[in-house]
């Protein structure tokens, strides 16, 4: 195969990837059936599983197996024992000791009509829920529930403060304290009279975010050995096991319900839920102590909390290249204070980078457009000998310092980047409600009139004007000729963000291509001028 036609093979190869990537999720969406885990009864209880787990890993004792089958009620209407509020949110405790839901109360995440976001499923297993692996024992715990002796409405914006529950059963004593900070971060001290196996849950992953972007949703667990292993919705096995795990957290887009221990650890089992989704549980002692986070995953909150809790925001695929953009990106907004502006600055960044590769390339690519008549020769004069073809080609690119596959080192690298820096503007929590200019009032949604996707449409056409391209395959030159009025069509969705992004690098792209015919075609002057020199 002829170098070159292996480049535009290549490029070709890139552009579907592009879009098989980022168009499944429009096309295909992931369709989630309404059902829960939950399989109700007509005395009113729902069926759960209690996590098993085996003697080899010592996680529990035998007896947590013998209940697979442990009764918890329908998660719906629970009485309300308390109300923890601060400035950003309200945490609703009900009568079994649970998360009932965590209402966000910032401007930024309410919905058009001004109603806050709650972030936990109504009828979706809660945080704080505990199984006893005790058939009995645990029946009763979701029959008698806690009783609150202290205040109803709590403050925790004048500092720390503290809800103690206790639940009396008929052969153990359940004292459940929840110290919450204003932050969301807060710790939870369980303690039984005798020592009974259980399990305490962050709940089901928080349901917060609705869109059909291609995101990473369901639990991650940052094991012993800093290893992060994510399971995504549908994708449970129902048997995965970390001893002595960092983190357990169960999260969406934005948000997060997390268990964390930096010292000793956490045991950690996953449990399969009906429809495929993971729920993660954290086997207890007799004196229990667990660090505990609720809300949105932001950098910054996590950080001051302890630097490891950072690794609970998870990029999917590209984390090795998102979590450092992510790091430069806060860096620089940091100085600027506007996201916006901090996407423009950090493109003109990944430019200047990568400008010496791109300089070699678009070089190579005007000297493979000056050689195509030359090449085209050649394949005629050995169309019936491919080999001998190939090597006066090679010698031919030889001699003039042409690289077939340069062109395509600039794109191969802007790919990654691209996919990389997708990943942050859709999972960053930072950018939703982080307005630009004028019109764009949230970067994480789209462009309500989708300026900037036109403008990009645009600007990918006109550096296609200017870009030398030496097609001889009539479907690849169709191909790219539309690409812009597709990938136009796509954008119209995305975040305006990314789309931000995606049309300051094309900007900077025509400004490096007019710069490289200026200087390619003083290269060619010069050497033209040196020629006649050495004639006369």
């Amino acid at each position: 195969m002829e170098q070159q036609d292996l480049n535009k093979r290549l490029l070709l190869a890139l552009v579907l990837s592009f879009f098989v990537f980022v168009g499944y999720s429009y096309f295909f969406p992931v369709q989630k059936p309404t059902q829960t885990q939950e399989s109700v009864s007509t005395t009113g209880t729902a069926t759960h599983q209690t996590p098993t787990v085996t003697n080899s890993t010592k996680v529990a004792p035998l007896t947590a197996q013998a209940s697979m089958h442990n009764k918890a009620p329908i998660q719906q209407g629970s009485p309300l024992l308390a109300e923890l509020k601060s400035d950003n949110f309200i945490m609703r405790i009900d009568e079994f000791g649970r998360i009932a839901q965590f209402e966000l109360l910032e401007k930024k995440y309410q919905g058009d009509e001004g109603v806050n976001l709650q972030i936990l499923g109504t009828d979706m297993v809660k945080p704080l829920e505990i199984r006893f692996s005790d058939a009995k024992i645990n029946e009763e715990a979701f029959t008698i529930p806690y009783v609150n002796n202290g205040e109803k409405v709590i403050d925790v914006n004048t500092g720390t403060q503290t809800l103690t529950l206790t639940q009396t059963l008929s052969s153990v004593v359940v004292t459940k304290a929840i110290t919450l900070k204003s932050t969301g971060e807060y710790t939870v001290s369980v303690k039984t009279s005798i020592d009974t196996p259980y399990f305490i849950t962050p709940g089901h992953r928080p349901m917060a975010d609705t869109s059909m972007y291609m995101l990473v949703r369901g639990v991650l667990i940052k094991g012993e050995d800093n290893i992060i292993n994510t399971i995504e919705d549908d994708d449970a096995e129902g048997y995965e096991k970390f001893n002595h795990a960092k983190i357990a957290s169960a999260f969406d887009r934005y948000m997060a319900s997390l268990f964390f221990d930096f010292d000793k650890g956490l045991n950690v089992s996953v449990l399969k839920q009906a429809n495929g989704d993971p729920l993660l549980f954290v086997q207890g002692t007799e004196d229990f102590m667990l660090h505990a986070y609720i809300g949105p995953k932001n950098q910054n909150t996590l950080e001051a909390i302890h630097i490891e809790l950072t690794d609970a925001i998870e990029f999917g695929w590209f984390s090795f290249l998102s979590k450092p953009f992510f790091a430069v990106l806060l860096w620089i907004n940091g100085y600027v204070g506007n996201w916006g502006w901090s996407i423009i600055l950090f493109t003109l960044l990944v430019k200047f980078v990568l400008f010496p590769l791109s300089y070699k390339g678009m070089m190579s690519m005007q000297k493979l457009k000056d050689l195509a008549p030359k090449m085209k020769e050649v394949k005629e004069k050995y169309k019936g000998d491919p080999a001998k073809m190939n090597a006066q080609m090679m010698d031919m690119y030889k001699k003039h310092g042409a690289n077939p596959m340069g062109g395509c080192l600039p794109l191969l690298l802007q790919i990654p980047v691209f996919f990389a820096l997708y990943r942050v503007l859709l999972n960053a929590v930072e950018l939703e409600g982080a307005p630009w200019i004028l019109w764009i009032e949230n970067l994480a949604q789209m462009d309500p009139y989708f300026v900037l996707p036109l403008l990009m449409g645009a600007s990918m056409w006109f550096q296609q004007r200017i870009t030398p391209n030496n097609f001889t395959d009539p479907l690849q030159e169709k191909i790219f000729k539309f690409f812009p009025i597709i990938m136009t069509v796509f954008f119209i969705y995305f975040p305006a963000g990314l789309v931000l992004y995606w049309l300051i690098n094309n900007l900077f792209t025509i400004g490096q291509q007019y710069f490289i015919n200026y200087m390619y075609a003083k290269h060619k002057a010069d050497n033209a001028l040196a020629h006649k020199k050495q004639k006369d």
